[in-house]
């Protein structure tokens, strides 16, 4: 089996969870920064589960790889594999200030949206890496408790 470098599965783990998220990120910064009215809840919420999914499914499976390799240091990579999905959060927000925000006043405008926008970027970290340990603790767990060591 090839390895591959931590960091880079990692990296490329979040790219599954962003895929569920960027086209609801456009509403949701629209609706925050340019005051405009978001009414879509009930999506919001089939996006929050389909995330919540798939930030589960990345973990697991990067978990079951590093298992497979008998590599047992998979906490924090079961962590920083869904989370990593603020990496790609936070360049669709620098895209959203740069490309879609005209109508900032200065420095001090920009300085206060990047502040927040990483704000949630952290928030979105902790929420995505805490649903990708719990999962892969709970397989991990499961798959060791049916072990029959005699």
């Amino acid at each position: 089996m090839r390895r591959y470098p931590p960091w880079l599965l990692v990296l490329a783990a979040g790219a599954l969870p962003f895929a569920t998220l960027f086209v609801e990120l456009l509403f949701i910064f629209s609706s925050l920064w340019m005051g405009r009215v978001y009414y879509v809840f009930g999506f919001l919420l089939l996006v929050l589960g389909l995330f919540v999914v798939v930030c589960a499914e990345v973990a697991l499976v990067l978990t079951y790889v590093h298992l497979c390799a008998e590599d047992w240091r998979w906490w924090w990579k079961a962590f920083f594999a869904p989370g990593s999905v603020a990496v790609y959060v936070l360049v669709y927000a620098v895209k959203y200030l740069v490309f879609d925000l005209k109508s900032l006043s200065g420095p001090v405008s920009a300085a206060l949206y990047l502040g927040y926008s990483l704000l949630m970027v952290l928030a979105v970290m902790l929420a995505a890496g805490t649903v990708g340990f719990v999962s892969s603790f709970w397989f991990v767990h499961y798959l060791f408790s049916s072990v029959k060591i005699d």
